[in-house]
């Protein structure tokens, strides 16, 4: 069963049966909203390109992360599906996807941030249905569903973060709007949820 996730909520990343989760998917998609107006119906749509990324944290600093240039981190726990450029999925499936299997991750890494951000630079206010969800990759059973707020001035967005919690991993939505073209540009604003 998947839960509907608000800003700032957190759940536990254990099975109903008080299991670990060993794999999870954190899934992206979007699509791009239709434009308005006399230009518009002249020039027509436009792509989005959104992309996903995953920092890797071990006290509060970064250690590694996976994105559309670094696709694997340099451990092999985290993987990232491939870059999309245009979005198209919205409210079905994903656009682009980050693995992370839970148990091959380093010790020392505590937290790992998800975030995306508009390589093109454009606003969230022409992004539609998008969302970011947590899959258990062994059952293929979505666990959490944030939806990212559309409409703003920012370009990116602090999604979410999986953060160990004594000797289990949970969740967190955090959906901060923030500024930026790449994860690098994100680090001082996702500093504050560490």
């Amino acid at each position: 069963m998947s839960v509907n996730m608000t800003k700032g909520q957190q759940i536990s990343l254990n099975k109903a049966d008080g299991s670990a989760l060993t794999s999870v998917r954190m899934g992206l998609g979007w699509q791009a909203a239709p434009r308005k107006g006399f230009l518009a119906k002249l020039t027509g749509g436009s792509d989005i390109d959104l992309d996903a990324s995953a920092v890797l944290f071990a006290a509060g600093q970064p250690v590694d992360v996976v994105f559309f240039q670094h696709l694997v981190s340099d451990d092999g726990s985290v993987r990232h599906t491939g870059d999309n450029l245009t979005g198209g999925a919205g409210s079905g499936g994903d656009d682009e996807a980050v693995l992370v299997d839970l148990a091959r991750v380093p010790a020392q890494v505590d937290q790992i941030v998800f975030t995306v951000n508009s390589f093109t630079g454009q606003t969230f206010a022409e992004v539609q249905n998008a969302f970011c969800r947590l899959v258990d990759e062994t059952t293929g059973a979505e666990l959490a569903r944030y939806t990212l707020t559309g409409g703003g001035k920012h370009t990116a967005q602090i999604m979410a973060k999986v953060h160990r919690t004594g000797g289990s991993w949970q969740m967190k939505a955090i959906g901060e709007p923030a500024t930026g073209r790449t994860f690098q540009d994100l680090l001082p604003a996702i500093a504050p949820h560490l």
